[in-house]
C-alpha cells in the first residue's frame, strides 16, 4: 500500500524537477555572440531583443553605421531618413562628390545640374 503512494509522489517530483531545469536554460546564442551583442549593442545572439534594430532603444542599423551616418551625413543605417539623398537637408550625392563638384565645376553628384555642359 505504501508503494502506491510513493510512486506517484516520485513521478510528480521528477516532473517538477524537469520543469525547474527548463527555467535555468542558458540564454540564446553562444557566449561569444552575447559578448558581441553587449559590446556592439546588437541582437545577433537573440539574447537581447531590446537591442534589435528599429526598437525605441536601438534605432535602425548598428551603432557603427549610425556613427558613420552622423559623421558623413548619410543614411546607411536607415536611422536618419532626413539625411537620405535628394531630401532638402541632403541633396543628391555625397558630401565628398558635392565638394568635388563645387571645386571642379562638375556635376558628378547630381546636385549641381547648372555645372553640366551641353554639347
Amino acid at each position: 500500500m505504501r508503494q502506491r503512494t510513493i510512486l506517484p509522489a516520485l513521478a510528480v517530483s521528477a516532473a517538477l524537477l524537469g520543469l525547474a531545469a527548463c527555467n535555468n536554460a542558458p540564454p540564446p546564442g553562444t557566449e561569444a555572440t552575447r559578448a558581441l551583442d553587449r559590446a556592439a549593442g546588437t541582437n545577433t545572439s537573440g539574447a537581447y531583443p531590446s537591442q534589435s534594430d528599429g526598437t525605441a532603444r536601438n534605432p535602425s542599423g548598428t551603432e557603427a553605421t549610425r556613427a558613420l551616418d552622423r559623421a558623413a551625413g548619410t543614411n546607411t543605417s536607415g536611422a536618419y531618413p532626413s539625411q537620405s539623398n535628394g531630401t532638402p537637408g541632403n541633396p543628391p550625392g555625397t558630401e565628398a562628390t558635392r565638394t568635388l563638384d563645387r571645386a571642379a565645376g562638375t556635376n558628378t553628384s547630381g546636385a549641381y545640374p547648372q555645372n553640366s555642359t551641353s554639347r
